[in-house]
């Protein structure tokens, strides 16, 4: 008898919970220093993951979350352009 397929899990940076990770979007910092959504959840670099909504992103801003997993500083421009890419992906 086979054992069912374990769900890999990932914690979102805003909220905190753990889902699975094909719930969750992944925001990474390339290895040039770019940050950006990451939909397919296969490009390198260091990343960190979100709820599919704008309250985790707000949280995890809030509390520096996602500086602190990416380890960078993330600039206001980069926030908003995230926030709208979020925006999108909800509808």
């Amino acid at each position: 008898m086979t054992k069912p397929k374990k769900q890999p899990e990932r914690m979102c940076s805003g909220c905190k919970e753990k889902k699975p990770k094909k719930e969750l979007i992944r925001v990474v910092r390339s290895p040039e220093g770019e940050i950006s959504l990451d939909k397919t959840g296969r490009k390198s670099g260091r990343g960190a993951y979100l709820c599919p909504n704008a309250g985790c992103l707000q949280m995890a801003r809030k509390a520096k979350r996602l500086e602190r997993s990416l380890e960078t500083a993330i600039p206001d421009e980069v926030y908003a352009q995230l926030e709208t890419e979020l925006c999108q992906s909800e509808e």
